[in-house]
């Protein structure tokens, strides 16, 4: 007789604790193999194909494409073994037992024990999640003891909106509440009741597209948030001639071997800058009220896709020449483009470089990339009226501008870092120097 085994939403790593459901693999009734992609995820960093540990009949899916689920969820139940005479449809759904797996839940993370505190979810207890237009729930009493609550961003919602979550009943899993719950308890509580029929009949329908603020964009807004909240930041900026960087890409390239590119080049001239002037690679430990000045540099470069701004991090730049920083970022760029960025590729970051020139504009003061302490970005090269060696001629000039984190330097650390990464651009020779 088929062993029916069940298979939860793994642990994503990162500290990520839900994920959309952006896709199924599998139907019910379909034979899966040991590591084979039953769902694509979406997560608040990256989009996930989720390996099933067991070889089997898949039996039952929970959750339709679109919906969230928290880590620790059922997402598949697989009937492993030989079939009952019923086939796999008749096999009784029971409880799930823990089983070692393949050892290979989620590529790159590889199979977890489940922590202590998550508790096993009743399949027949499970409730599908709230959808638009059901009926108000009837408010519950409140109850004593823990809240039934994994994500903390449910907490957060909650508690900056004053909403208690005693007062609310759970449509997940085992009475789990879910961000739709607090989300559905808080538009109830903002839509005041008609006062008349015909004051309903004459408001007007409010009009416009609501988009949600979930996955990549969701979490962008949260960082973003949370740097202009916490983060006393101030820019400053000035023009360089990059005419001879230009060129001195033009000849690397020329010489044959693997072309550079100049975000390449640009990098490497924020490595050696944050080597001068290291107060900028840092971080601020706000609990212990230090500065936490960091010995390696993870660059971290904006990158726009279809799903949204991402930021992908090439990881000890230090120690990366420009060949090797030139194939970093081709190869996470294109990750990006396809959505395969894992989440380890795009968290960890020191500083990041953000060559807005790209979208045609000059100059920009950027939101720094929390918990970092800075940003350099970078405008667009453009043939502009520059005095050269006394004579007014075109020049190939761009805008840099650095943001920085007042808490970690003043103005004249900044100015400083600036400057070099200004004079490098101008005389690529400086760089050289300094090697």
């Amino acid at each position: 007789m088929a062993q029916v085994l069940e298979f939860r939403l793994p642990d994503l790593g990162e500290g990520l604790t839900e994920a959309e459901i952006v896709r199924w693999l599998v139907e019910v009734g379909d034979v899966v193999a040991v590591d084979q992609p039953v769902v694509e995820v979406e997560t608040a960093k990256a989009m996930v194909d989720v390996p099933c540990p067991y070889a089997g009949v898949v039996t039952a899916r929970y959750g339709e494409e679109g919906s969230e689920l928290p880590v620790g969820a059922p997402l598949i139940t697989v009937a492993v073994g030989a079939p009952a005479s019923g086939g796999p449809a008749e096999v009784p759904q029971t409880e799930a037992r823990e089983t070692e797996g393949s050892g290979n839940v989620l590529v790159g993370y590889g199979t977890s024990d489940a922590p202590a505190r998550r508790r096993r979810v009743r399949r027949e207890q499970q409730v599908l999640a709230p959808v638009n237009g059901r009926p108000a729930p009837e408010a519950p009493e409140a109850v004593q003891g823990p809240v039934a609550v994994i994500s903390p961003l449910v907490r957060r919602l909650a508690r900056e909106n004053g909403l208690d979550l005693r007062a609310l009943t759970g449509s997940g899993p085992d009475g789990l509440i879910l961000r739709a719950d607090v989300e559905y308890a808080l538009r109830t509580a903002a839509t005041p009741a008609p006062a008349t029929a015909a004051a309903t009949a004459t408001a007007p329908a409010p009009a416009g597209t609501r988009v949600a603020l979930k996955g990549v964009r969701g979490a962008v807004a949260d960082k973003l948030s949370r740097s202009r909240t916490e983060i006393p930041d101030a820019t400053c900026w000035v023009d360089a001639d990059a005419t001879e960087l230009m060129r001195a890409r033009t000849a690397m390239n020329a010489a044959g071997g693997p072309k550079i590119s100049l975000i390449a080049l640009l990098a490497r001239i924020c490595t050696a800058a944050l080597a001068r002037f290291p107060e900028l690679n840092s971080t601020v430990d706000t609990a212990a009220r230090e500065i936490v000045r960091l010995d390696a540099v993870h660059l971290g470069f904006a990158a726009q896709t279809e799903r949204g701004l991402v930021v992908p991090v090439v990881k000890d730049a230090q120690g990366r020449d420009a060949e090797s920083l030139s194939a970093e970022f081709a190869r996470l760029t294109e990750s990006a483009r396809t959505g395969s960025l894992t989440p380890a590729e795009l968290t960890g970051g020191t500083f990041t470089l953000n060559n807005y020139g790209v979208f045609g504009v000059d100059g920009s003061t950027p939101i720094i990339n929390h918990p970092e302490a800075a940003m350099l970005g970078v405008g667009r090269i453009v043939p502009k009226p520059w005095v050269h060696e006394g004579e007014l001629a075109v020049r190939q000039v761009v805008q840099l501008s650095l943001t920085f984190d007042h808490r970690v330097c003043d103005g004249g650390t900044a100015g400083g870092f600036l400057r070099y990464v200004a004079d490098c651009v101008e005389q690529p020779a400086v760089l050289l120097r300094t090697l």
